[in-house]
């Protein structure tokens, strides 16, 4: 029998920029961060700069792509809204000869809290299609951030998509809830879908030590998961090699 291939875990440093940029200090350290959790094992970094820089700024981006350069077995993911400063951000480090191996778009508003919804299909189709072009042609993977929707996923193939990021707040809402295990089973099916139409599976949003094992047990061929707000909340308490280690046992 041929052993399930391992879940790359991509550790998300917004919440550590966030904190850093309460004060003028430069503390913590975002590349600091990074270089931890990579020294521990993460198997990329995610970033995801927002028009108002209100925590990873766009030399944060610069900063963490020179450090993956020293990395070249791991991933730097840059996620947001290709119609906001997205595209700018990944042309900047192509430019300047600096990795970056997928982008991940993110449909946010300017200013939204956190990220609360995916692409829809097919009213998003011809707006993505010259974007995600964009990003093949400068040699970068596209990921789309989409909910568990098992009719969509043919749809974000055909525009051009190389995964899709599953969209699991409902999934980690319902968490110890009697209707914890339908949330699970639909998102298997919608990550079946997805790879049945030829798409890598993602996954992230409020996954959590506590959720994270039977997500990853249920949904077949998950390549990768971002997480950020819980693991940097566990490194408070834990440390971040410790944090990072305890991750990856949740996708043993």
């Amino acid at each position: 029998m041929t052993p399930k291939p391992r879940t790359n875990l991509s550790v998300n440093v917004n919440k550590v920029a966030h904190l850093r940029n309460t004060r003028h200090l430069g503390i913590p350290s975002v590349t600091r961060a990074a270089l931890l959790c990579l020294q521990a094992g993460a198997a990329g970094i995610t970033v995801h700069p927002r028009p108002d820089a209100r925590h990873i700024r766009a030399d944060d981006v610069v900063e963490l792509a020179t450090l993956m350069q020293d990395w070249p077995d791991r991933e730097y993911n840059v996620e947001g809204n290709p119609f906001h400063n997205l595209m700018d951000c990944v042309a900047d480090l192509v430019a300047r000869k600096l990795p970056v191996h997928q982008v991940t778009f993110v449909p946010d508003s300017e200013g939204q809290f956190t990220s609360d919804h995916g692409w829809s299909f097919p009213q998003d189709a011809a707006r993505l299609k010259p974007l995600i072009d964009q990003a093949h042609a400068l040699g970068i993977r596209v990921s789309l951030f989409m909910d568990a929707d098992v009719a969509a996923m043919p749809a974000a193939r055909a525009v051009g998509a190389d995964r899709i990021e599953l969209y699991t707040e409902p999934y980690a809402a319902a968490w110890g809830t009697p209707d914890q295990d339908a949330q699970l089973r639909r998102f298997a099916q919608a990550a079946q879908a997805a790879l049945d139409a030829g798409l890598g599976v993602n996954a992230g949003h409020d996954l959590n030590r506590d959720n994270l094992p039977a997500f990853a047990r249920a949904v077949q061929g998950l390549d990768e998961v971002s997480i950020g707000h819980a693991l940097i909340a566990d490194a408070l308490e834990l440390g971040y090699t410790a944090t990072v280690k305890a991750y990856l046992d949740c996708l043993v």
